[in-house]
């Protein structure tokens, strides 16, 4: 009886290992794919206090982009490429415009910032890349 109790106790240990392992990892960001023939994208969604959520698109060195921000008083957002040392600050303002360094993948993340009312809401964010 004593061993099947600890053997109960092995398994319950190695799967509650498994289930951290699998849920401590980061989510990948989400591709921000464009209609065809469009060079606009709404990204919109929902975040509570302190929560960021992270998207990538891809551009050609010299491309101009634009993002626009429909709530900057809830939420900021910032953009990077760590490999061209490129990186915004987050930003709060209603739009940003900048040229693309080179060509490749670059990070966006949207975060809701810190506020009593609401603690959670939803975001609109267009991105033009031309």
């Amino acid at each position: 009886m004593r061993s099947v109790f600890f053997g109960s106790l092995i398994i319950l240990a190695l799967a509650a290992t498994s289930m951290f392992a699998q849920g401590g990892g980061k989510a990948e960001p989400q591709r921000i794919k464009f209609a065809s023939g469009k060079s606009s994208a709404t990204l919109s969604g929902s975040l509570s206090n302190g929560q960021e959520m992270e998207y990538v698109f891809g551009a050609s060195k010299g491309q101009t982009v634009t993002i626009k921000n429909s709530n900057r008083s809830l939420f900021d957002f910032r953009v990077f490429n760590q490999e061209f040392d490129f990186e915004t600050e987050f930003e709060s303002s209603p739009s940003l415009l900048f040229e693309i360094p080179e060509s490749g993948d670059y990070m966006l993340f949207v975060r809701k910032k810190q506020v009593k009312t609401p603690r959670t809401a939803r975001f609109s964010l267009t991105l033009t890349i031309k």
